[in-house]
């Protein structure tokens, strides 16, 4: 029988961005491995300047189907939206 290797989720940081982005996944033996697939597969025009992988299996996810209530700001804490305060005329980007 044969065991597929693990797959591993990959982010890009780009020679532009401040943040890394997801770019796909790739299956590999180790995180050695998983960097190396990663930059072939996904660095092939040096696009990037730095690589992460990390094992899919380690990662946590919210459900879809409770976003309304994991979202939904605390109705006790009005103080977080703004809409109360008088803000001036000149200031046109909140």
């Amino acid at each position: 029988m044969k065991k597929e290797w693990p797959v591993w989720e990959v982010f890009i940081r780009s020679r532009s961005g401040l943040d890394h982005r997801h770019a796909g996944s790739v299956h590999a033996a180790d995180a050695k491995m998983a960097l190396e697939n990663a930059r072939d597969v996904y660095t092939r025009r040096q696009e990037g300047v730095s690589i992460w992988v990390v094992p899919s299996a380690s990662i946590t996810a919210s459900d879809p189907e409770e976003g309304g209530e994991l979202f939904e700001p605390a109705k006790d804490k009005v103080y977080r939206h703004p809409t109360f305060y008088d803000l001036p005329d000149e200031l046109t980007h909140m």
